[in-house]
């Protein structure tokens, strides 16, 4: 049915399911992802259906089995490995850069590496500083991997399809604010359509989530549905803002970035990660870069500041981009230049 509607989490844990259906080579492996279901519920069900050898509980060693992954995957295998928060990638990095990333480099492009990693991103739960950042700019920064950060269900379960069918190693980052989880801020667009037949969404192809004229704001993840929630408060200033979803940062969809800000003169990017050296500068070159003629304002960003993530709600909510920091941001935007 064209109508039937998932919660992101269940569109991820359906596309998994629907490729290890068709597909022996597929299987997931991580901490809590078998009988627990992972516990963002990204694997839920899977145990039942696959089994122990194919939905793998690990021992809490993310070098380990990260490395077990990578392994297998050069040997033929197409493995799913869940690292549960991101930001435990510091104890996994050189399995993660050094080999995932570089052995396909490093073989002349005789070896393919074909991992996809999960891993839950993002605050707003006040869980501090080791399990609330986004850090999605660090692993952009690095070479060799595929970065993509879905919003909804119907882009989750696309990304995920194509990311397992892909013969790159792709980071698959879902934040934790779009799963539709009940124990969770209720989010309702985090429930949508998603068809029950597999398909892909393409990775590297940035979707207009709404269409304006008087600014462009650029962003990925939860960020999109502050954006969005944003976007319908300017319009009653009578501001008309397209809303830009990049969907993945590797590759990053230059062309759309740039073609919106030619139609809107104006840019805003709204980042959850870090202000410094990573996605929001990015776009700001690219639109430079590729619109600099056609920009009446300097481009102006809305990020998380170069500080630990705070485990007060209160300092949390200052730092993370919020709804009322890109109406303000927004409409300073309108009047400069």
């Amino acid at each position: 049915m064209t109508d039937r509607k998932l919660t992101t989490q269940k569109a991820i844990a359906e596309a998994i399911a629907l490729e290890m259906r068709g597909d022996d080579s597929v299987f997931v492996m991580g901490e809590d992802v078998a009988t627990y279901g992972g516990i963002f519920g990204a694997t839920e069900g899977l145990l039942d259906e696959f089994g122990a050898k194919r939905v793998i509980d690990t021992p809490i060693s993310e070098t380990g089995f990260i490395g077990a992954a990578i392994g297998a995957a050069i040997g033929g295998m197409r493995p799913i490995v869940e690292l549960m928060f991101v930001d435990f990638f510091g104890v996994c990095m050189d399995q993660i850069y050094n080999n995932m990333a570089k052995i396909h480099y490093f073989s002349g492009g005789n070896v393919s590496v074909p991992v996809v990693l999960t891993t839950a991103v993002g605050g707003g739960y006040s869980d501090a500083g080791q399990h609330s950042q986004t850090l999605w700019g660090t692993f952009a920064h690095m070479p060799g991997m595929k970065v993509v950060i879905p919003s909804n269900p119907y882009d989750a379960k696309g990304l995920m399809t194509a990311a397992i069918r892909d013969d790159n190693p792709v980071v698959y980052m879902f934040h934790k604010g779009v799963l539709g989880l009940g124990w969770m801020t209720p989010n309702p667009r985090a429930t949508g359509v998603v068809p029950e037949e597999p398909y892909e969404v393409p990775i590297g192809e940035a979707n207009v989530a709404r269409e304006g004229t008087d600014l462009t704001v650029v962003t990925v993840g939860l960020s999109v549905h502050r954006a969005l929630d944003a976007a319908e408060v300017l319009q009653e200033k009578g501001i008309s803002a397209e809303v830009i979803d990049l969907r993945s940062l590797v590759p990053l969809d230059r062309e759309t970035i740039v073609a919106s800000v030619q139609k809107t003169h104006r840019l805003l990017v709204v980042d959850e990660d870090y202000h410094s050296y990573g996605m929001s500068g990015e776009v700001v070159s690219t639109a430079i870069e590729g619109a600099f003629d056609y920009l009446d304002a300097p481009p102006v960003r809305v990020t998380t500041p170069d500080i630990p993530i705070p485990y007060s709600r209160p300092l949390e909510q200052w730092a993370l981009p919020s709804v009322d920091r890109i109406v303000e941001a927004s409409s300073n935007l309108l009047v400069a230049g």
